[in-house]
């Protein structure tokens, strides 16, 4: 079975069909930049792009960066434009893909559902959190494999600041920093999650799974087993078909 899936991110915009029976990409992703500034309008011509680009006419799941009720409403939008805020995405997203069902999910829960269902935290139970490092950070709360929806532990505070702007992959590159120095960020961050929720697995997730040898060997002192996400950044992509199958 094949579903449409776009995760829609704070710089580029990517979808591909996903085979379902695989948990993986049925073709090559097709990825287009984020507009500056990213109203809603904007985004919603990247998202149908990217659709078009191959042709598709079935239900298409889309990922948001922010916190998504009832698989339409947008609550925050934290690494796109404010004017996101209490738009009812899946009508404008479906207007604008001439109808197509569309399903909107949190575009770090996406990429949780398919890794604790076809990746890093498959048969695991007890607290697993993946954490998306890229724009910003997104995170996915699984207890016993049941996600708790919209955490947005990303926003918690480190050292006076949020923690994606001290921990994020774009915080990486905005003050250049080596890949050691970086995971030292990244390791203060974990070790105040873990604080919190003591979770038995970190999966780390986001463009930088791709690079996990660079940094995930510097981090130190974290008592949960920290591994990378098997799908890499085609996680959210992957949940967002997941999602859109279902219908919620």
């Amino acid at each position: 079975m094949q579903i449409f899936g776009v995760d829609i991110g704070g710089s580029g915009i990517k979808g591909a069909p996903v085979d379902l029976d695989e948990g993986d990409l049925a073709q090559e992703r097709h990825k287009v930049l984020t507009p500056h500034p990213a109203t809603p309008d904007a985004v919603a011509d990247g998202v149908k792009e990217v659709v078009d680009h191959f042709g598709w006419t079935g239900p298409v799941g889309i990922t948001f960066p922010g916190v998504v009720t009832d698989g339409a409403m947008i609550r925050t939008a934290a690494n796109v434009d404010k004017a996101w805020i209490d738009t009812d995405a899946r009508v404008l997203l479906g207007d604008r893909l001439g109808g197509l069902p569309v399903t909107v999910v949190n575009d770090a829960d996406a990429a949780g559902v398919a890794e604790m269902h076809f990746g890093a935290g498959r048969h695991r139970r007890g607290t697993v959190i993946l954490l998306t490092f890229g724009t910003g950070i997104g995170s996915a709360l699984f207890v016993d494999g049941v996600l708790v929806p919209n955490t947005e532990l990303g926003h918690l505070e480190l050292h006076g600041h949020e923690a994606e702007k001290h921990a994020s992959s774009k915080a990486r590159e905005d003050h250049d920093l080596s890949w050691e120095e970086w995971a030292r960020r990244v390791q203060k961050y974990l070790a105040h999650v873990e604080m919190l929720f003591s979770p038995e697995l970190f999966v780390i997730g986001g463009g930088v799974s791709r690079k996990a040898h660079k940094f995930l060997p510097h981090i130190e002192g974290v008592k949960a087993e920290i591994v990378p996400a098997q799908l890499q950044n085609n996680a959210g992509i992957v949940g967002a078909a997941m999602r859109a199958a279902t219908g919620v």
